[in-house]
């Protein structure tokens, strides 16, 4: 629950003053021993902490998902395995996972999503890179629209979309091979665009090096890279870049 919430509950008397004080007094994180959860973070950067549950233990990913869904009453996380999914879903029926880019999640029914991105890939094999982003700024409220399979290959194929990218708010570029897509599509708009290099490619593409050497060394103006086969890190950026259009 964030501040504004906090408030408005208040306002409405659904909940008292002593109640939201206690609320806001709490300490800013839980600690589980193993793990200290960030209840504050949405407080202090409007959004709630996600989960990479790659790597994670069984009963900690259980307990971690649970406890921040009670918190927001919504969960996300990423890098989730089929095995994850279903241990999950074991304790909460509700959970939603996509085998694509591998998030798990339980969201509110009925979100608002505002403003406008969009998620493009150089190829199909960009695309699990590519949902990530689109999945991450959809949960965090933000309209997303997807234009997958533009490359530089068929540059045509780009241009035909040329319309729905330039009215966007932000710009994801998704790419692996040479990373190309991401310096087009900077000479094309006048909106940021995130470069997000993937491991796609053959051998002297080493595993994304090539991309994100690309990218970084773009003479297109207003490009900033992430990590590779980082879209979660893109999707939460784009999110921030569309917010402050939205309010603007």
């Amino acid at each position: 629950m964030d501040t504004r919430e906090i408030l408005e509950k208040i306002k409405n008397q659904t909940l008292t003053v002593e109640e939201g004080e206690q609320l806001l007094r709490r300490q800013p994180f839980e600690d589980l021993g193993y793990a200290k959860l960030d209840t504050h973070r949405k407080l202090r950067s409007g959004f709630p902490e996600v989960i990479f549950c790659s790597g994670k233990a069984d009963p900690f990913l259980v307990e971690i998902f649970g406890r921040l869904l009670a918190e927001e009453g919504e969960a996300f996380g990423t890098r989730a395995s089929r095995h994850q999914y279903e241990l999950l879903k074991e304790r909460f029926p509700e959970v939603q996972y996509d085998e694509v880019s591998r998030i798990i999640k339980v969201e509110k029914p009925g979100k608002k999503r505002s403003g406008r991105i969009a998620v493009c890939t150089a190829g199909t094999a960009d695309i699990p890179v590519a949902e990530e982003a689109a999945q991450t700024a959809e949960y965090f409220g933000s309209h997303v629209e997807r234009i997958y399979d533009v490359g530089v290959a068929g540059i045509h194929r780009l241009l035909a979309n040329l319309k729905d990218v330039q009215e966007a708010n932000c710009i994801v570029a998704v790419a692996g091979m040479e990373g190309a897509l991401a310096s087009v599509l900077g000479g094309l708009v006048d909106k940021p665009v995130i470069a997000v290099p993937t491991s796609v490619g053959y051998g002297a593409s080493m595993r994304g090096l090539s991309a994100l050497l690309t990218m970084i060394n773009s003479c297109a103006n207003g490009i900033a890279v992430v990590n590779i086969d980082n879209g979660y890190g893109a999707g939460y950026i784009a999110t921030q870049i569309n917010r402050m259009a939205v309010r603007g």
